[in-house]
């Protein structure tokens, strides 16, 4: 239907316009045929004198009309007056021509055409002035033929209704076209609509479009991949639902033996409270943090990302983590120079925030910890050094992976797995490694390099 209306549109004003071009030809041709009339009748004058003094003779019998009458659906008339408007000869009650000569037209002669009525009938006129010159004299004469107009309508009718019929036929042969190309066309997407249609609510497998046209094989690519991060997300939200079902059950657990406990009175008030607020802190960081990995996943979707001075980011964290230094008494130094990064400042934030957490708290009290960001060619490399124990080669390998920890005391094995998912939505990369000095180990260097921004490249 939306291929067919503008079609019609077109069709309707093409034959209104092939009408009127239709009508104009068919109003010179009958115009010449009056024009031819008007001459014919004009040599038959005679006139005797000259200029104001001039007889104008005329003696024109009904049958010097017949060869220009088309059929007996028109009828002509005619009248012929001296230059004064007196008449002379022919229908005395044709109304005298009062008008000019156009100063041009298609005709040489002095010809003029107009529409008028006599005895109550539209008539088509045309006026001739004619020069009359004979051996006893010259005079201009005024010849007016008028010609009914039933001739004329019948046949502009029959125009019009010839032309519509051929157009209506042309517009049921484009649409009989249309609907049979469109089917076909559109016959392999009701096909796929068929198949995807009669899938069962969590298919969410990638479509085959070996066997479809070339033309829709973008649309069922892009279907594909919309497929593909839907079940990225479905997969997500399960093992979101799945971990925080499973992680959060044991502190939940162990709280509800604490208070039981307590109200027993099995435990001090104090050290019930003391060990309530631990099992309560922890499963608060927990709750926090697999919020936060959720996070990561919305963030990475929208690619609400923007070009991000780094360096600021760093020196701001470092500021908001300060009561945690100065309580281990730490030997802080920090170092960051300008580095442009296309991110997001909740992850940029966050990533810093896991990293200098995990080294305060694996820094001997009274240690030395170190944070260097700088650019290292296309990159923005962020260094944070600890003077802890290090890591084992056994737990390097397994660090990243989901609540994996060195410590289940201290943490809930998510920090680096959080901070691991941020750097590779950003495109970079984080890598753990010992320090090593004289054989032995000095501390942990955590690094994350993230591409520079394509500004702060150039």
């Amino acid at each position: 239907m939306g291929i067919l209306v503008p079609i019609a549109l077109f069709v309707l004003v093409d034959t209104f316009s092939l009408y009127r071009q239709a009508l104009e030809a068919v109003n010179i041709a009958y115009d010449r045929t009056l024009l031819a009339s008007a001459k014919a009748i004009g040599e038959l004058l005679k006139v005797e004198g000259d200029d104001e003094f001039a007889v104008i003779k005329a003696s024109i019998p009904y049958s010097a009309l017949e060869p220009f009458e088309a059929d007996n659906r028109s009828r002509m008339t005619y009248r012929v007056s001296d230059k004064r408007g007196l008449w002379i000869d022919g229908a005395q009650d044709l109304p005298a021509w009062s008008g000019k000569i156009p100063n041009q037209g298609p005709y040489a002669a002095l010809v003029d055409f107009y529409d008028d009525t006599f005895r109550g009938d539209p008539v088509r006129v045309a006026v001739l002035l004619q020069p009359v010159a004979t051996g006893r004299g010259r005079a201009m004469a005024t010849v007016q033929v008028a010609e009914t107009l039933e001739l004329r309508r019948t046949l502009a009718r029959q125009i019009l209704m010839d032309t519509l019929r051929r157009q209506a036929l042309l517009i049921g042969v484009i649409a009989i076209a249309v609907l049979l190309v469109v089917h076909r066309v559109t016959r392999p997407v009701r096909q796929l609509s068929n198949v995807l249609d009669a899938r069962n609510e969590d298919d969410l497998t990638p479509i085959d479009a070996s066997a479809l046209p070339r033309e829709i094989q973008p649309l069922t690519d892009a279907t594909n991949q919309v497929m593909q991060r839907l079940q990225h997300l479905l997969e997500n939200q399960k093992r979101f639902v799945r971990d925080a079902a499973h992680q959060l059950r044991t502190p939940l657990a162990v709280l509800k033996v604490q208070v039981q406990s307590a109200l027993r009175g099995d435990w001090v008030a104090k050290e019930a409270l003391e060990d309530i607020q631990r099992t309560v802190d922890r499963a608060t960081q927990l709750a926090n943090q697999m919020l936060a990995l959720a996070k990561v996943e919305q963030v990475r979707q929208q690619q609400d990302f923007q070009d991000q001075d780094w360096a600021e980011v760093v020196r701001a964290l470092a500021l908001d983590v300060s009561p945690l230094i100065a309580e281990k008494d730490l030997d802080f130094e920090i170092s960051t120079a300008p580095c442009w990064v296309h991110a997001h400042e909740w992850m940029l934030r966050e990533m810093v925030r896991n990293l200098l957490h995990n080294a305060i708290r694996h820094t001997p009290q009274g240690g030395h910890l170190a944070v260097r960001l700088a650019p290292q060619g296309a990159m923005a490399v962020l260094v944070i050094d600890d003077s802890g124990s290090g890591i084992t080669d056994e737990l390097r390998l397994r660090l990243f992976q989901p609540f994996a920890t060195g410590d289940a005391r201290s943490g809930s094995g998510l920090g680096l797995m959080i901070t691991r998912e941020m750097v590779t939505a950003l495109g970079g990369s984080v890598q753990l490694s010992n320090r090593i000095a004289h054989q032995q180990v000095q501390g942990l260097a955590a690094s994350i390099s993230l591409p520079l921004s394509a500004s702060a490249a150039h």
